[in-house]
């Protein structure tokens, strides 16, 4: 499992990566981040037309029980760019742990499975 430490650059999804199919990134420990207010930024590099891309953001207290849902999701996107959001985890100091996961969709003609490269990035909201 990965580290956080306040002032650092941390990604639940590295930059590059690329996906054909529904996946999740490893565990994030926060360290000190946990129970802090924090922006978490999708950044897509790399799309091909007529596909989809869904993330979302799920939190643990000890890496290995998720629970049923997501602690977000961010919009459903179909292009390149940026999309940044803010995740307050003040009222959940028991979250020591998020974990992005995603689902891709494709539909059209063309190359038969999506493709995507994206990234996950989180910083503290200071």
């Amino acid at each position: 499992m990965a580290s956080a430490s306040v002032n650092q650059r941390l990604y639940l999804v590295p930059p590059g990566t690329t996906v054909e199919k529904a996946g999740e990134g490893p565990p994030l420990d926060l360290g000190g981040l946990a129970g802090k207010q924090l922006i978490l930024i999708l950044r897509i590099t790399e799309i091909i037309e007529q596909e989809a891309l869904r993330v979302a953001i799920w939190g643990s207290a000890d890496g290995h029980d998720w629970g049923k849902r997501a602690l977000f999701e961010f919009p459903e996107r179909f292009y390149q760019g940026m999309t940044p959001a803010a995740l307050d985890l003040r009222q959940r100091p028991e979250i020591k742990f998020l974990q992005a996961r995603w689902e891709v969709n494709r539909w059209g003609r063309g190359y038969p499975v999506p493709r995507f490269t994206f990234a996950v990035e989180v910083q503290e909201l200071v």
